[in-house]
């Protein structure tokens, strides 16, 4: 009987077998890739984050890359504002649209969970949290989460003074974010020494705390190799002044 059941299921087992192969070679990254960031507040520690390809999965009869972003604040940051924050994103295994994006939030008194489903047949994101949809918003026949953006940058070159528009959805908006890349230079994190595309969003596009702070900056750095990993994330908002330094990696392709 045991023999049996292996037997119907090797055609299954063999099918996975040949997507994962296929999917992780078509990308500069790969399921089990893991980066970890320092982060800090000008120039104190707060914290640490990690992105992650954490597996192949399937979702409405599709194979899709479930990837994740979490951020963990230090001590010396829980006792101003503690940060326990989790980010997952579902994508189709061609990273041309999003699936499913999920973000259990803790920071500082606020505590919730969201789920925002993208809906191709209607059209339409819907944004749910405490259980139930809160509110939907219309969308195109392809569009990405702000996780999978870090990602869906990364599985094309990067060249100087190009740029790229991004068809993004929170579940609350739809935005069109047209990302500049500007000069290379050597930027030296932990993790190492890299050369690095600087990349920056149109901020007039982008909401939240940004939209707050008139000289709100957003930079990230692509390594200019073939993985193209983001080394470093500088943001500067009405706040101050956050950056995110590489500091390890593992499971690179």
């Amino acid at each position: 009987m045991k023999g049996r059941f292996l037997f119907l299921l090797f055609p299954f087992i063999s099918f996975v077998q040949f997507a994962v192969a296929d999917v992780n070679s078509t990308f500069p990254f790969k399921v089990g890739e893991r980066l970890e960031y320092d982060l800090s507040w000008g120039f104190f520690p707060v914290g640490s984050a990690i992105m992650q390809v954490e597996s192949l999965t399937e979702m409405e009869g599709e194979l899709c890359y479930l990837v994740k972003f979490s951020v963990r604040t230090n001590s010396f940051a829980d006792q101003f504002y503690k940060v326990r924050t989790t980010i997952e994103s579902t994508v189709s295994s061609d990273f041309s649209r999003s699936i499913n994006y999920q973000k259990s939030q803790q920071e500082g008194s606020t505590k919730r969970k969201i789920v925002v489903r993208y809906d191709y047949e209607q059209q339409k994101a819907f944004y749910w949290e405490g259980g139930k949809v809160q509110s939907s918003v219309a969308i195109p026949n392809k569009v990405l989460d702000p996780l999978s953006i870090a990602y869906f940058f990364r599985t094309q070159e990067i060249q100087s003074g190009h740029q790229k528009t991004l068809p993004t959805c929170d579940g609350k908006r739809f935005r069109e974010i047209i990302v500049r890349a500007g000069k290379k230079k050597k930027i030296s994190v932990p993790a190492g020494k890299f050369y690095a595309i600087e990349t920056m969003p149109e901020m007039q596009n982008l909401r939240g705390v940004f939209k707050k702070s008139p000289d709100g900056i957003l930079r990230v750095w692509y390594s200019t190799d073939r993985r193209r990993i983001p080394v470093k994330i500088s943001s500067k908002v009405i706040v101050g002044s956050f950056n995110a330094n590489l500091r390890k990696t593992s499971g690179l392709n």
